[in-house]
């Protein structure tokens, strides 16, 4: 929190931003008016698909490209927001055919293909609820969560059949049809494409009404077991305002969200706010490769760049010389989601791009952005930012009757929100006493511990899991973590605490190296002085250990269990049933 705030005005001839004076903003601002801005339905319903592609067709924006598609080996396609609403009526159609219908679960499985979006889109049409699964989980995570969904209907490629269902298919009995992207029809599966031409793409208006489920994301706990998190068609209208508040999403904007759509920032914002919003998505299909990275930001003149703190670290490590030659001029707004960005990141961002990165914080549960950094205020590097218009947020305390205390600015304890915003999830699947949990009062209890400072900045201290307790001190990962990476040598850097007879718990690190540094008693030494200098022997870890590769979660996220477990030697069998664990996916 010492770091020196980064102001970053609009040029004097660029146009303001969408959030142009939040004081008077949050004065008159109200969810109901929020809501009044949506096309609705001609019955009164709503429905996000029909806000993400059919109003924008009626709003003259047919022929605008929405979704531009671009392949790993290096395949182009685009669809207007007219071909979305066509071949999203054709699916709507399809699956009306097969006998699915309101409150039906649909599954994909699969990476950025345009067959993904297209279910997505139809699916909501229709009122079947969204659920979309992570395509390189393991066939186990699969498993558990298409059962747990109880699909009748999955959509997936060929090859992720083959490896991932096929042979556990007689376990999952509500699974009635497979459509296949890429395949033939055989006795088992159907072709999504040669279906879908047998479809017409008329179809009347959606029925859907705001409280009726839509989206089931399947986020995992401490626990490890899969939670699936229902969200309601009424969400877009935070997805629509969070895009053009935080985002600064603007008619003809070319948007890049880098998010897999397995995850519900791959949805909330890889495809409804900005289609909601009216812009050009680029999705690309290909996994990360900085040199790629920077030619797409370049070729495709993106104007707003949403993207994970590990895909920054990663950039980071390739070094600025990747982004020379490269004409990023078009690019107006960077932020980042997933996990805490570390002030390098936005430093970094701000002395190679010419801009800072910045974070924004919400949960899979939250449906939607809450806290953010955004584009008309400073931003003070590793903090969350401030809380959105419509978002009460504190620090609290938890009490043993089930209320909480409201915690001062400057003390430690869990980040609560006021509930009440649309995107709020409705339940966790058939688990209403885990849902019940989660609130206090009308309080939504996040399990994130922060701190307010006195100017309404939050700051991340960790999960409430991942904060340890030594010699009386509470001490976050976040803290600590941040101060190792500051070190040129440092890639990557993971907290964990460690049993100590005298202290409770020890902090220890672990530390991956970027290319040109190697691990040695001397760089040790050296990294547990340079921590010790700046965060006091109170905080700074006592031991440090090399890893080559710190254990991340599919997304990117550091697991710090796995780390425990390392610490604690646990068997390679208790290692591999934690990294099925892949925690809040925000």
């Amino acid at each position: 929190m010492s770091w020196t705030p980064i102001c970053k005005k609009p040029a004097p001839d660029e146009p303001a931003p969408n959030l142009i004076d939040e004081t008077v903003m949050r004065a008159g601002f109200s969810w109901e008016n929020a809501r009044a801005e949506l096309a609705g339905l001609p019955n009164g319903g709503l429905n996000i698909a029909y806000e993400a592609v059919d109003r924008q067709v009626e709003a003259g924006l047919g022929k605008t490209v929405a979704l531009r598609w671009l392949g790993k080996n290096g395949e182009r396609r685009e669809y207007t927001y007219a071909d979305l609403a066509h071949l999203s009526n054709r699916f709507a159609n399809l699956l009306e055919r097969l006998g699915i219908g309101k409150g039906d679960r649909v599954c994909t499985l699969a990476g950025r293909i345009p067959e993904l979006y297209v279910t997505a889109l139809g699916t909501l049409k229709v009122g079947a609820v969204f659920c979309p699964l992570f395509s390189a989980f393991g066939p186990e995570p699969v498993r558990v969560r298409v059962a747990k969904s109880r699909a009748r209907l999955l959509v997936t490629t060929s090859l992720l059949y083959q490896r991932k269902i096929l042979p556990q298919r007689e376990q999952l009995p509500d699974l009635e049809h497979v459509l296949l992207a890429d395949g033939d029809d055989d006795s088992n599966v159907r072709s999504f494409h040669t279906l879908m031409e047998a479809e017409s793409d008329r179809r009347a208006p959606p029925t859907t009404l705001p409280e009726d489920w839509a989206l089931l994301h399947f986020t995992s706990g401490t626990t490890g077991a899969p939670k699936g998190a229902v969200h309601v068609h009424d969400a877009v209208a935070a997805h629509r305002l969070t895009g053009r508040w935080v985002l600064d999403l603007r008619p003809g904007d070319v948007f890049w969200c880098t998010a897999d759509p397995g995850w519900v920032t791959g949805v909330s914002y890889g495809i409804i706010a900005p289609l909601t919003n009216g812009v050009t998505l680029v999705v690309d299909e290909a996994e990360f490769d900085a040199r790629r990275w920077y030619a797409i930001l370049a070729r495709e003149r993106v104007n707003v760049w949403y993207t994970a703190p590990t895909a920054i670290r990663m950039l980071m490590k390739v070094g600025a010389d990747a982004a020379h030659g490269h004409d990023l001029s078009a690019l107006r707004f960077m932020a980042s989601v997933g996990e805490p960005l570390n002030p390098e990141g936005v430093i970094w961002g701000l002395e190679t791009l010419g801009q800072p990165f910045h974070d924004t914080w919400w949960q899979t549960e939250t449906g939607a952005i809450m806290i953010a950094n955004t584009r008309d205020r400073d931003i003070r590097p590793g903090s969350m930012g401030q809380p959105l218009p419509g978002v009460e947020a504190a620090i609290v305390r938890r009490r043993s009757d089930g209320g909480v205390d409201l915690l001062e600015s400057g003390e430690e304890g869990e980040l609560a929100l006021r509930t009440g915003w649309p995107s709020m999830f409705r339940g966790y699947l058939e688990d209403e006493a885990r849902y019940r949990q989660c609130f206090a009062a009308d309080w939504y209890l996040s399990g994130d511990l922060a701190t307010r400072d006195a100017d309404g900045y939050f700051w991340f201290l960790g999960r409430s899991g991942d904060v340890i307790k030594t010699s009386g001190h509470l001490i976050g990962p976040f803290e600590v973590e941040n101060v190792l990476l500051e070190h040129p040598a440092v890639a990557e850097a993971g907290m964990i605490g460690k049993p100590d007879d005298y202290a409770g718990q020890i902090v220890k690190v672990f530390v991956a190296l970027k290319p040109d540094h190697a691990p040695d008693d001397a760089l040790r030494r050296e990294l547990l002085g340079f921590a010790r200098n700046r965060l006091g022997p109170a905080v700074a870890p006592r031991e440090l250990e090399f890893m080559s590769d710190l254990p991340k979660t599919r997304s990117g996220k550091i697991m710090r269990r796995l780390l425990r477990a390392q610490e604690l030697g646990l068997p390679p069998g208790d290692l591999s049933t934690l990294e099925n664990n892949d925690g809040n996916e925000s």
